[in-house]
């Protein structure tokens, strides 16, 4: 069964001097400049394949950014820049109800001496940890697991 054909990227001189740059930056994240040097590469006229095997991701990738790349350029760079029209969408999913603010105080939480807190501890564990969360009010119901995993604590 034959491959199905890759979408054709025509970077115009804009397009192609934008993400020339943006991949040479030193403060762009890694899978940004990577996306940027996936349609660089597309619109060289590189299929897929070949895209792939050069930046050792699966083909899907290479065809998934393709496609998005083509699909933004209808929206004028006033309202999309490049770097916007290689970050990641938002993902589907509930909103996390811990907030940016409630998980810095726990994770202040856990860098503290469990003894400062009353506990009659030597070492945090998730339990005690969850625990001391909601006395402090820092959230009103956290599981130890929850707890664990937002620290990366066993």
């Amino acid at each position: 069964m034959p491959t199905p054909k890759a979408t054709v990227v025509k970077l115009i001189a804009e397009e192609q001097t934008g993400l020339e740059q943006l991949v040479r930056r030193h403060n762009i994240g890694q899978q940004i400049a990577l996306r940027g040097r996936i349609i660089l590469a597309a619109g060289e006229g590189q299929t897929n394949s070949a895209i792939a095997a050069t930046f050792k991701i699966s083909i899907n990738t290479a065809q998934c950014w393709r496609n998005r790349w083509v699909k933004a350029q209808s929206i004028p760079y006033a309202d999309l820049s490049i770097e916007e029209r290689l970050e990641d969408r938002p993902r589907p999913g509930a909103p996390s109800r811990i907030t940016a603010d409630q998980r810095c105080q726990i994770e202040a939480l856990a860098c503290e001496v469990p003894e400062n807190s009353e506990r009659p501890i030597s070492q945090w564990t998730a339990r005690e940890i969850a625990d001391e969360v909601i006395k402090r009010k820092i959230v009103d119901d956290i599981s130890a697991r929850h707890a664990a995993r937002l620290l990366k604590i066993c």
